[in-house]
């Protein structure tokens, strides 16, 4: 078993969980708001995204460490980005 580590593969990992958090919480976003189409787009995206992560991460455990990291920032700057759209179009 080779367990080669790669920067470059951490970084891609971490910025496609990222993506994928992004997608997962537009995702019930839609769902919340009965949007299908757009529900339907994020679900698509998920799984697209998330495939690139898993088969990275399967061949060396410590890529979960990014996948991680990424899942974390993803979910965390997609609910503070709505929460400061919202808090706009309440004030505006």
């Amino acid at each position: 078993m080779d367990f080669e580590f790669s920067w470059v593969t951490f970084f891609l990992i971490m910025i496609a969980m990222a993506l994928a958090d992004v997608c997962w919480t537009l995702y019930f976003i839609d769902v919340e708001e009965r949007r299908a189409h757009a529900a339907a787009f994020w679900s698509a995206m998920i799984i697209l995204v998330t495939a690139f992560t898993v088969t990275n991460y399967v061949e060396n455990k410590i890529y979960i460490a990014a996948a991680f990291l990424g899942a974390y920032a993803g979910t965390y700057v997609t609910i503070t980005w709505k929460k400061k759209v919202e808090s706009r179009e309440k004030s505006g």
